[in-house]
């Protein structure tokens, strides 16, 4: 099993891998940026790329996550420009560090009585990124946590997005589990449909990261508010253990985006590397 955490690139990317190791993980995620910022950044490309080589040597697995205003459904022209540019430097700087590619959370419905337009924006919008993207790394679209029938809730959607858009070659997938319970697509209890679902769809096929999250609220809640792994949260550990034993998900990385304050990252990984152990 590959686990790891969200990492803070406070000292660099570089700076960001050795944190990663020094919690003795097998992968990681970081924002590329100022994660509440959607302005391109000018990033040293040697930082960058001493992080790749870092990560070769000691066998880490990388992923970046777009910061928080990026919008796959933007609102208003000068947001949809804002987000291009800043998804192009996010997904430039995830492959000068070598990394998978940059995780983005799946679109909003932003035209009430018509869905099929969010849609059709995100389709527009995604377009346009990777017809300006010629690298290996791609976009990961990220399941959502609303409720149950909100937008990027469900897999079949994930999938046919992807078919839709004219370079599906450059999607990819990240499956989050509080979102997931959050928006009753795995209630804890039904993996095994969520599996066979995931298997008809295709979708494993281009699952690239889990962000492995417990949840603070029930599912079906609809609330995105993550929880440790063991004894606090909704989810319980033999539901988990389900999951981490699936077929599907073996070399995929399973990155924690869990409370540190409550425990420490280095901690949570200890535990499931006892756990689960390093197959």
């Amino acid at each position: 099993m590959i686990f790891g955490s969200h990492v803070s690139i406070r000292d660099g990317y570089l700076g960001a891998a050795k944190r990663a190791a020094a919690l003795n993980a097998d992968a990681f995620q970081y924002f590329p940026k100022n994660p509440r910022s959607l302005s391109v950044k000018s990033f040293t490309r040697e930082d960058a790329e001493l992080c790749q080589d870092f990560c070769i040597r000691n066998g880490l697995v990388s992923v970046a996550h777009a910061p928080y205003p990026t919008a796959l459904t933007p609102s208003g022209d000068h947001k949809r420009e804002q987000v291009t540019a800043s998804l192009l430097n996010d997904l430039a700087i995830a492959e000068a560090c070598g990394s998978l590619g940059v995780v983005v959370h799946f679109g909003k419905d932003i035209f009430k009585e018509d869905q099929l337009a969010s849609y059709r924006l995100m389709i527009d919008v995604l377009n346009e990124v990777l017809s300006q993207w010629d690298g290996k790394g791609r976009i990961l679209l990220e399941n959502m946590a609303g409720k149950p029938g909100a937008m990027g809730t469900t897999l079949e959607e994930l999938v046919k997005l992807r078919e839709l858009c004219d370079y599906p070659e450059k999607i990819g997938f990240c499956f989050d589990t509080c979102h997931a319970f959050a928006s009753g697509l795995w209630n804890g209890d039904n993996w095994a449909q969520v599996e066979y679902q995931g298997v008809e769809n295709g979708y494993f096929e281009h699952l690239a990261v889990i962000h492995f999250n417990n949840s603070r609220y029930g599912t079906g809640s609809g609330k995105d508010r993550h929880a440790n792994i063991f004894d606090n949260g909704h989810i319980k550990e033999g539901q988990f253990a389900e999951l981490v034993a699936s077929t599907q998900l073996i070399n995929v990385p399973f990155i924690l985006e869990t409370p540190k304050e409550i425990i420490p990252h280095q901690e949570e990984i200890r535990q499931l590397q006892q756990k689960w152990g390093k197959k």
